[in-house]
């Protein structure tokens, strides 16, 4: 279908009494088709009803335009309706007179009798036929409700625009009419924009959910399509597989925004102090046994130690909020996935890459992969043993990892496409927050995982899983978490990036001192960490009785946290990301990879930091040695690449950054 309405470029700016301005919405750009139904949600202030009263020509934009059917929108007009939440009836007018008046108005060129008909049909069409002869104040909410609905179809209109049409109704009121104006709207092929507040009524009315950010200068977030099949019952809705993902993608992003205002709310502007450009910082990690180092050099004093005296851990739930404080900007710096810095540099999130660098490591090891319990109690040890399971037991077999640049994500795939098995076909893979695996793997919504400690080591001490592999089967000593900062954030604050860098180097020799571990434990299980019994944070070697099963014994990948060569970024490691992502379709490869791993892999900063520590700085890693009996050398990643058997189909493309000059080592 061709567009019907289309928003281009719109921004709303308010004058304010002292003179200033109040930029309400900034840069909105929506396409809606003629008889789709839109819904927009966000918090209170966000522009919903700003953006509805643009469309209704009640407000003008400031800038950018509106236009319906090619012809731009200038003021109001019968042809785009307005529902408004308080009714907005005449009252000393009765059902039919309220209705009749605005029939009458805009379709005075019908005659008298056809008009009496509209009026008497779109009464029946909401159900009012019993109270066409009373007045308001002998109607209840939802009767009133109906009124000026019916009022506003009677017309005709291309657009119906409502304004919380049912935010002051009873919620069995509330499901009748919002069932009466699905069928209503798909009888008559309208056009609808809905704001809500509702995330329920927003799923069940609409083909596309537009999700708004906080104010000021609010955007569009994020748009979900809705694709429940039509007609729509309420209670048959939440049947659907759908229904839950765009139901929890409301509310994440809700949620998200919630924490942003907080956030920024309290955020401050850069304070420099001890000869460092900045001294406030906001550093996002989730939780997970790999955050220690954070969480140390927030409790032991290194932050400060290195003039860093305002700083803020913000405990994100899973590595999704990570992305979005950094291209958010309310997150200074965080701990990432090792491949997280490279999958945004080149465009993994929403395809607009984001220049991100890490100058350090922070962990390396420390994750496993589960299967369920029951698996083992049938007799699957090994991969091979897995591979002939799915062979036998054909149907869908759902395997968690925590995000697509994970090296979770990169190790679970890797294992299962060196057996043989397809992660994209004879699987399936889902993204859940590492705190969620075990619940999932519990409750049977999971067969499996690959995540981060204390999570695999949990779920063998409660019964529900154990380990089919670790990672020092798989690569031992690969990267785990990384610090990641955006590129322009590190170019504005070197000194406190290297700061930063020194801060945790000392924690994390403080984490890998065997003498400290009952103190980091207590720490790191801590409810403003990963809130969990301080006996799963383990450190050193685990008590193998409470870790392994008879058979196979497994030896759990413990984490790393320093040591020769542990925290040192490597391009050739960066390297091997980024053909496993673009191996899987997540990004294309570049064709500028020398220039994206010089500038993502800041070896400067960490040697640097390192130097002004007194620590060794020439360590070199080499190869990379897998356990299928493959080598990966950094000096032909794409000969590499072409040369692995399961794979999707390689895109290949030229990654232009914003104007930064690559950062030599």
């Amino acid at each position: 279908m061709s567009v019907f309405v289309s928003i281009d470029s719109l921004d709303k700016i308010f004058p304010l009494a002292g003179g200033g301005e109040y930029v309400a919405l900034k840069g909105i750009n929506l396409k809606i088709k003629k008889g789709e139904f839109v819904s927009l949600i966000g918090h209170s202030g966000c522009g919903k009803s700003t953006l509805l009263n643009a469309i209704a020509g009640l407000q003008p934009p400031t800038n950018g335009r509106v236009t319906l059917q090619g012809q731009r929108v200038t003021k109001p007009g019968p042809e785009r309706m307005v529902v408004f939440q308080n009714y907005s009836l005449l009252p000393w007018l009765t059902v039919r007179q309220n209705i009749a008046l605005a029939v009458d108005e805009v379709l005075a060129n019908l005659p008298a009798d056809d008009r009496t008909r509209i009026v008497e049909r779109h009464i029946d069409m909401v159900g009012l036929r019993p109270h066409a002869d009373k007045r308001p104040n002998l109607l209840s909410g939802g009767q009133r409700q109906r009124v000026s609905i019916a009022r506003a179809l009677a017309i005709r209109p291309q657009v119906l625009l409502l304004d919380e049409p049912f935010g002051a109704l009873d919620a069995l009121t509330r499901g009748n009419l919002q069932e009466q104006l699905m069928e209503i709207c798909e009888q008559n092929k309208i056009t609808a924009v809905m704001v809500t507040h509702d995330v329920d009524e927003a799923v069940l009315l609409s083909d596309r959910i537009v999700m708004l950010t906080n104010g000021p200068e609010s955007k569009i977030g994020q748009i979900l399509e809705v694709d429940i099949p039509r007609p729509r019952k309420r209670m048959e809705v939440v049947e659907h597989p759908s229904y839950y993902t765009l139901r929890s993608e409301m509310i994440y992003f809700l949620n998200q925004q919630k924490r942003v205002k907080k956030l920024r709310a309290r955020k401050t502007d850069a304070i420099a102090r001890h000869g460092l450009e900045k001294v406030n910082l906001e550093l996002g990690f989730v939780p997970l046994t790999a955050c220690a180092p954070l969480a140390v050099a927030k409790e032991k004093g290194f932050f400060q130690k290195h003039g860093l005296d305002e700083v803020h851990l913000v405990r994100e739930t899973s590595w999704r909020g990570i992305v979005d404080g950094m291209v958010g900007g309310y997150l200074d710096a965080a701990q990432m996935p090792s491949g997280m810095p490279l999958w945004m540099t080149l465009g993994g999130h929403n395809n607009k890459p984001l220049a991100l660098v890490t100058a350090m490591t922070m962990t390396r090891n420390g994750n496993a992969i589960t299967l369920a319990k029951r698996f083992y109690d049938r007799g699957v040890y090994t991969l091979s043993d897995f591979k002939q399971m799915l062979l036998n037991s054909p149907g869908q077999h759902r395997m968690g990892m925590v995000h697509p640049s994970s090296m979770h994500n990169l190790l679970l795939r890797y294992w299962l496409a060196s057996g043989g098995i397809d992660p994209d076909l004879d699987v399936t893979l889902k993204t859940i927050p590492p705190a969620q695996m075990v619940v999932d793997l519990q409750k049977g919504s999971i067969d499996g995982y690959c995540v981060g400690e204390p999570w695999n080591i949990r779920a063998t001490m409660e019964g529900s899983g154990f380990a089919v592999a670790t990672d020092l089967e798989i690569w031992p000593g690969h990267p785990g978490k990384v610090l990641g900062v955006r590129e322009d954030w590190a170019n504005a604050y070197p000194n406190t990036h290297i700061a930063l860098v020194k801060a945790l180097l000392e924690a994390s020799e403080y984490c890998q001192d065997p003498a400290n571990e009952a103190e980091i434990q207590q720490i790191v299980a801590g409810r403003e960490y990963v809130s969990t019994n301080p006996e799963y944070i383990q450190l050193s070697d685990p008590n193998s009785s409470a870790c392994s099963l008879d058979f196979p014994m497994r030896e759990y990948a413990h984490h790393q946290f320093f040591g020769e060569g542990v925290n040192r970024p490597s391009r050739t490691e960066q390297a091997w990301h980024m053909v496993q992502m673009a191996r899987w379709g997540d990004v294309p490869f570049p064709r500028n990879w020398v220039e994206i791993l010089e500038r993502v892999c800041r070896v400067s900063v960490f040697s640097t930091a390192a130097r002004e520590l007194g620590l060794d700085i020439n360590y070199r890693r080499g190869a990379i040695q897998m356990f299928d009996g493959t080598t990966f050398d950094a000096e032909d990643p794409l000969g590499y690449l072409n040369s692995l058997a399961i794979k999707r189909n390689v895109t290949m493309a030229e990654i232009v950054l914003d104007e930064r000059r690559p950062v030599a080592a």
